[in-house]
């Protein structure tokens, strides 16, 4: 049975109602604080301590923890061992949507092999507990007195703040969620949290290899071939082999890194002898601190600078360090504050700023989302026998990136959560993913091998195709390509709202560089670029797998989009769709304008002879009545500019028609990991393909070569006709008005069909015998 696409309307985006924030949408502008978010009401208790509890154990002490209990949900604290006077200050939330109870219990008891012993409880009756709304000071917590099951005093007593209030207050994120109630363990409750993370900051490091001084190779019989190895981190870069064959070699080489800071490795350089094919020697090293390079803002040189290189030797069978004094190398090297380290594609970039703080310009504004929901969220895994997902999200922006608290088992999640950024550029696109959570068992803390969060689908919005002040509110599909096909994992409910602190600052921004000079005055090889940002996605990913909680690998490249470089048949396509798009404008005019010179419409025709008449006569109208007619066909277009942000449209990336051979050769690993046979047919029709594309970039080169040829004299007689041409088109042009040659000009392109021969015409014809230099490929 064929995979067949679900409708296209069940991809598209809608536009929703939520009531946010508790207060009335005036206008679009919202009249309350934390406002992008509907308000969720808990019940928060804040366990601080306790103080006098009895002994317990034969020892004469206790273990005591305590336990929160409201209706079937509970929590607990950590427990502490023989310690009477116990602190805790922990904090729990249950959401009044689940609450089924009227009295709430707070228990205190003592840990035990067998069964933990009861010391006393306090009893809260839910109606009397106050209501405490932000930004209200924090309520005070207050000592009850433990009491039995019988309402009778015991010893000992527990510091309590029992308050109802929302997830705007400032307990919200470090709470304990009835959410979580089947979740164990301190690892896994931190995993389930919200957080904010911070990218690292990142720089490029430039080494310019220049030279090296009094080489001491093995053996002095032969030249050396020198080279120069570079090593930051995992990062490993050499300077080609040095033409001087000598023991002062040359290279005047430029070398690029990704370096994070705080710097954590030393750049390693070791100068090497290639002996033979695979075979080097290292005549020379040196480790140098990223603390103590010289930073710079601009393309200005810095100072060179001379260093010693030491060589280790084995003596009795133990390594050691000789230092060669003589043997130095010659380099400058720098961080480079002036460029913006890539770790995004160009296209969806969330931050241009250079590395230096130096060089940031003002924020221009305030990015404001609040992750309200998802629906019909697609069964990620099974638990227990049955199909489940623990959904959180990740949004990043800049440096900023935020992940919501993850909401256990459900596929209609309600998170309610309100992230700011600053913005310094509208031109930038914010990225918000949707994941489900594997690790809710603790799992690996390095975010390294085991179970992967699996990916539920991700949404794009570009600041500049938002309204400022407006807020949005709509809901996105989640959408995620398969081996299968396009499939839609449920929908992500967002409101988002952008801010403008200065207007004039915002339309300064459009006349001004997309990335910082240092891009333009000094410029990296696209090479360079697609090498430095996979190494600056790998450095982000590491650095943030290592946050508490992890921040995992598998989330941080799939909201970067690393391999989005790696070839697929679909993309190629769709590339070529939009190509077509663009282009189908053009197309569209010179089909009305051949219409117009055929008659087809000999209304029009004759109008357009007028207007031609007229400009030819006052040409000075030419450039006003292009402009104009560009004003008018905007304004006409007001009526139906776009109301919704843009989002992920399957249409235009061809995967709600894709074939499933090309899917999955786009989710081949690489190299491939498919049988021979399906490789040969994949690898024939590539070429096939190419052939075409090969075919095209080849016509077009010959059109280009055809102009040159023009008067280059390779073909003599076409060029003699060319020039004299060209002298007598300049005294007939001299000797004649340009109102006339432009007249004639028009009215000959203008005939009519009956003067019109089916032949290609004179210029045409004289163009294609021109040569080109395809006579000249092998």
């Amino acid at each position: 049975m064929m995979h067949r696409p679900p409708p296209h309307d069940d991809f598209s985006l809608k536009e929703t109602k939520p009531h946010l924030g508790g207060g009335k949408v005036t206008g679009d502008k919202l009249t309350s604080t934390y406002d992008l978010v509907e308000q969720m009401q808990y019940l928060y208790v804040r366990v601080v301590k306790a103080r006098d509890l009895p002994a317990k154990d034969v020892t004469g002490s206790c273990d005591p923890y305590a336990e929160v209990r409201l209706g079937n949900y509970k929590g607990t604290t950590r427990h502490f061992e023989k310690k009477s006077n116990p602190e805790w200050n922990q904090v729990f939330a249950f959401s009044r949507e689940r609450i089924q109870a009227t009295m709430l219990e707070v228990t205190v008891k003592d840990k035990d092999f067998v069964k933990d012993d009861f010391m006393g409880w306090v009893l809260f009756d839910l109606t009397e507990v106050p209501k405490r709304v932000p930004p209200d000071s924090p309520l005070a917590p207050q000592w009850y007195r433990l009491e039995d099951r019988k309402s009778n005093k015991l010893k000992g007593e527990l510091m309590l703040a029992v308050w109802w209030g929302t997830q705007a207050d400032e307990a919200f994120p470090e709470a304990w969620h009835s959410d979580a109630a089947s979740v164990g363990g301190a690892d896994a409750l931190a995993n389930i949290r919200s957080k904010v993370y911070l990218s690292p900051k990142l720089w490029y490091l430039r080494v310019n290899v220049i030279e090296a001084q009094d080489l001491i190779p093995s053996d002095r019989t032969r030249f050396p071939e020198v080279f120069v190895k570079a090593a930051l981190g995992h990062q490993v870069l050499r300077t080609r082999i040095s033409m001087s064959k000598s023991i002062n070699p040359m290279w005047n080489e430029d070398l690029m890194f990704v370096a994070a800071e705080p710097f954590e490795e030393h750049l390693v350089l070791s100068v090497e002898d290639r002996l033979a094919p695979n075979k080097d020697e290292i005549l020379g090293m040196c480790a140098i601190p990223l603390q103590y390079v010289d930073r710079r803002l601009d393309h200005k040189a810095i100072n060179t600078r001379w260093f010693n290189l030491e060589k280790h030797v084995i003596i009795d069978g133990e390594k050691k360090k000789e230092v060669k004094f003589a043997s130095r190398l010659h380099m400058r090297i720098c961080l480079e504050g002036g460029y913006h380290v890539l770790d995004e594609s160009t296209h969806y970039s969330s931050d241009l700023r250079p590395t230096a703080k130096q060089l940031w310009k003002n924020s221009i504004g305030v990015l404001e989302v609040g992750v309200l929901s998802a629906q019909g969220l697609s069964p990620m895994k099974t638990k227990d026998g049955r199909a489940t997902t623990d959904a959180y999200c990740v949004a990043k922006y800049g440096t900023k990136w935020v992940r919501t608290r993850t909401i256990i088992d459900s596929f209609t999640p309600k998170w309610n959560e309100q992230y700011t950024w600053e913005v310094f550029d509208p031109c930038t696109v914010i990225t918000i993913g949707v994941f489900d959570n594997c690790h809710l068992q603790g799992g690996d803390k390095g975010g390294g091998g085991g179970a992967r969060d699996s990916r539920i689908g991700k949404v794009r919005i570009r600041l500049s195709t938002l309204e400022t002040d407006r807020v949005y509110t709509h809901s996105y599909p989640l959408l995620v390509l398969h081996p299968s096909g396009v499939k839609k994992m449920g929908e992500i409910h967002l409101a988002v709202r952008f801010t403008c602190s200065s207007l004039l600052n915002m339309m300064h921004m459009y006349s001004q560089p997309l990335l910082p000079k240092m891009h333009y005055i000094h410029p990296l090889t696209v090479s360079q670029l697609d090498s430095l940002r996979h190494q600056a996605t790998q450095i982000v990913s590491m650095r943030l797998s290592r946050a508490e909680p992890p921040l995992r690998k598998e989330v941080v490249e799939y909201m970067l989009d690393v391999g989005s470089h790696m070839w697929s048949m679909r993309r190629s396509k769709a590339n070529f769709f939009r190509i077509m798009g663009v282009l189908g404008g053009l197309i569209a005019v010179g089909k009305w304008f051949d219409q117009i010179c055929n008659w087809k419409n000999p209304i029009t025709t004759v109008l357009i002879h007028i207007l031609f008449l007229i400009l030819v006569l006052y040409p000075e109208l030419i450039l006003p009545t292009i402009f104009l007619y560009l004003f008018l066909i905007g304004v006409w277009y007001y009526r139906w500019r776009p109301k919704n942000p843009p989002h992920m449209d399957t249409r235009l990336s061809c995967a709600d028609n894709a074939h499933p051979d090309e899917l999955d050769e786009e989710f081949d690993t690489f190299p491939t990991s498919r049988p021979a046979d399906i490789i040969r047919m994949r690898y024939d029709r590539l070429r096939s393909i190419s052939g075409r594309i090969q075919t095209v970039v080849g016509d077009l080169a010959t059109q280009g070569e055809r102009l040159q040829s023009l008067l280059s004299w390779r073909d003599p007689r076409a060029t003699a006709l060319f020039v004299i041409f060209c002298l007598i088109a300049a005294i007939v042009l001299y000797v004649t008005p340009f109102q006339v040659v432009a007249l004639l000009t028009g009215f000959y392109v203008l005939r009519h069909p009956r003067f019109r021969q089916k032949l290609p015409s004179v210029p045409l014809n004289f163009f294609r015998r021109l040569p080109a230099r395809t006579d000249c490929m092998l």
